[in-house]
């Protein structure tokens, strides 16, 4: 059979072959997400999780396993930097494994057989965000739920309605108050933080209040960090560095767990405007399944929504531009300018989410609706801080009380006290 030919025939072989594998593959992810086989799980796994605990087993994950970051992440620095005896996995997404090998931790495929076995018989559950409800944990783990923000948006029990799918108002609010029902320990990194979580989830174990252990950073990185980052990001020198991350939309979607965003910015104005001085970070919420096409842009803008850990985008932007997210109570504790573009507020605010307190009137920075007004604010970014000087002073002292970069130690000595 001459080349041709052969071609041809592994062609018409392999495509009805490799259509059959992904029909197979759908239909087994279904089964495995069924409510038989999840019932199952919980009640195999809560058998196994009545086996006597492995004392020094932690198991960590950040934002469902895609990223090495957060507060998890400091918490774990923490207790490794104090050579503590205790054997770490870190529950991971296989398809971001990448992330966590060159920081040679060790890894356990989230929903795995081993990953159950392991979180079954671990003592400490260290997580960032919530566990499915059908994840049975053990009356003798310890679960350290660290959370991920100061909030502005309303939570929880604290949301009038719910617009996000495959789910109702009365099942969300349910399914949350079960989840912080679970936890043994809840890290706040403000006393406002705390008085809303203690409401908001209904928690009424342990709180932390010690600052966010993932802010410790700020306090300790070195100019050396800042240029290995400018320089895995291809920032070019002598530019300043405006960081864009705004939050996610509940009601913009694919299907469940899987966000939309459309960036509502003239880009070609932008650059325009800005090209000479600025560059542009864009960095997505974690739930948003978007990737940003930005072919054209090359010298002006970077997505880094995939990069691994925000706090190394902080560290190396001269101004931060947001909208609703609690990226800016973390970055706040640089002192540096935030603008925030909120082009949808009166819907985000009336209809969405709602604020905790008159963002309008007490936000640290200027507040802006088109790309005109948010390109003469970067142009006039160093003036911010004093136009805005009451509010940010208002600003630091009710979020910043706590921070002081110690609080991943403040955590570890209350949650694994030492013998």
């Amino acid at each position: 059979m001459n080349n041709r030919l052969k071609k041809k025939f592994n062609k018409r072989v392999k495509k009805p072959l490799n259509q059959r594998k992904k029909k197979y593959l759908k239909k087994w992810k279904k089964f495995k997400k069924s409510k038989t086989i999840r019932s199952m799980y919980r009640k195999v796994f809560g058998l196994i999780g009545k086996l006597p605990k492995k004392e020094n087993i932690i198991v960590f994950e950040s934002f469902l396993g895609k990223q090495y970051s957060c507060n998890p992440r400091a918490v774990y620095e923490e207790l490794k930097q104090e050579d503590r005896n205790f054997t770490y996995y870190w529950s991971i997404d296989h398809r971001f494994r990448h992330y966590f090998e060159k920081h040679g931790v060790r890894t356990i495929h989230r929903f795995s057989l081993r990953w159950f076995i392991v979180m079954m018989r671990a003592k400490y559950w260290v997580f960032n965000s919530r566990l499915p409800k059908w994840i049975p944990k053990p009356a003798d783990t310890v679960y350290l739920q660290t959370w991920h923000g100061t909030p502005l948006k309303r939570l929880a029990l604290d949301m009038e309605e719910v617009y996000m799918p495959g789910t109702s108002t009365e099942t969300y609010k349910k399914n949350f108050v079960a989840e912080a029902g679970r936890w043994s320990y809840l890290v706040a990194p403000n006393e406002y933080s705390a008085q809303i979580f203690e409401r908001a989830f209904a928690f009424d174990q342990t709180m932390l209040k010690t600052g966010y252990p993932r802010n410790d950073y700020l306090f300790h990185y070195k100019q050396e960090d800042v240029d290995a980052v400018k320089e895995r990001l291809g920032v070019p020198k002598g530019k300043k560095v405006v960081l864009y991350a705004p939050t996610w939309r509940d009601n913009e979607y694919h299907f469940i767990g899987k966000y939309k965003f459309n960036v509502q910015l003239d880009m070609e104005r932008m650059k325009e405007e800005l090209g000479e001085e600025y560059f542009l970070i864009f960095r997505l919420h974690y739930l948003i399944a978007d990737h940003l096409d930005l072919r054209g842009w090359e010298d002006f803008a970077v997505d880094a929504s995939r990069y691994e850990d925000i706090r190394d985008l902080y560290i190396i932007s001269d101004m931060l531009i947001t909208d609703y997210s609690s990226v800016m109570f973390d970055y706040g504790v640089l002192q540096r300018p935030m603008i925030f573009y909120v082009y949808d507020i009166d819907n985000y605010r009336d209809t969405l989410r709602g604020f905790y307190f008159d963002f309008e009137n007490e936000a640290p920075g200027p507040l802006v609706k088109t790309t005109e007004s948010l390109v003469e604010e970067i142009k006039h970014a160093d003036t911010i801080r004093s136009r805005y000087a009451e509010p940010i002073r208002h600003f630091e002292d009710s979020f910043h009380a706590l921070e002081d970069g110690n609080a991943a130690k403040r955590v570890v000595e209350t949650v694994f006290p030492e013998d």
